[in-house]
């Protein structure tokens, strides 16, 4: 599984503190923890108000890259703010987000088209998040039929179903499950992502509800995920379930991890 870092967040308040503050050392430690565990992506998101954004973004990517050549997925909710802040960024990496909203299509695509670059794209439009499978893979195809458009293969986009809470919406897990199959379906190459902790609000305990939700996620063929790679239970859950799946050959990838101590008892130092 493909595995995004989510912990440089302004929307997490400690995170956000520290981007008010610019405190480096606490950006640093929190770039370093990540990598040292193992990720593929790191998202870089400023999570202020829309006139600090773009400032507190740069900053952001400033002192991640000094720290890591690991690739950013540089999040913004604004898609004009990555526009402005894309070519600071030195390694192709993933854009957060795009989708059928507004002109978001229209300035992102062009912008990468003739890049490396990679996309996460949102199964919403105007009419706000669906709630059936078969509207997210409408959205869906419309979204990667966009891009060919403009020579971007959908091997490049990351559909991202958009899972809704499973206090509100009781079904939520399978109709992520069944939207993953089909655009997966209709599209062979296409990823999908999905961030894990939407599907817990409003619940109790929402640690293990998060973590069954990414098992069952794996199984349906979801690519990649958007998590806390600190989190030693869930990086030991996603281990397990790609071995259970038959997609880590040997156990390889299950063994290596438990005696780097990503998971399990912790290591007494």
């Amino acid at each position: 599984m493909i595995v995004i870092g989510e912990k440089i967040n302004g929307a997490i308040p400690s995170v956000g503190e520290a981007i008010a503050r610019r405190d480096e050392k606490f950006i640093r430690d929190l770039v370093r923890r990540q990598v040292e565990v193992g990720i593929d992506y790191l998202d870089v998101c400023a999570g202020t108000s829309a006139d600090k954004e773009l400032e507190a973004l740069n900053w952001l990517i400033d002192i991640t890259q000094s720290e890591t050549d690991t690739p950013l997925c540089i999040d913004s909710p604004n898609v004009r703010i990555i526009k402005d802040v894309w070519p600071r960024v030195k390694n192709c990496g993933l854009i957060n987000s795009v989708s059928g909203e507004g002109e978001k299509c229209e300035v992102i695509f062009p912008l990468i088209k003739d890049t490396e670059w990679k996309v996460i794209a949102l199964t919403c439009d105007s009419e706000g998040i669906p709630e059936t499978a078969k509207q997210k893979i409408k959205i869906a195809d419309k979204l990667i039929k966009k891009a060919a458009a403009y020579n971007i293969d959908a091997s490049r986009i990351f559909i991202d179903p958009l899972v809704l809470s499973l206090a509100a919406v009781n079904d939520c897990m399978l109709t992520f499950m069944e939207s993953v199959r089909e655009i997966k379906k209709l599209h062979p190459t296409v990823k999908t992502v999905s961030g894990l902790s939407n599907i817990s609000y409003g619940m109790p305990y929402r640690k293990i509800v998060n973590q069954n939700f990414l098992t069952l996620a794996l199984s349906a063929g979801m690519d990649a995920a958007i998590i806390d790679p600190e989190k030693r239970d869930l990086i030991a859950s996603m281990y397990a379930t790609e071995a259970l799946l038959h997609r880590d050959k040997h156990c390889r990838k299950y063994g290596k991890a438990f005696r780097q101590n990503k998971f399990g008892p912790v290591k007494e130092k």
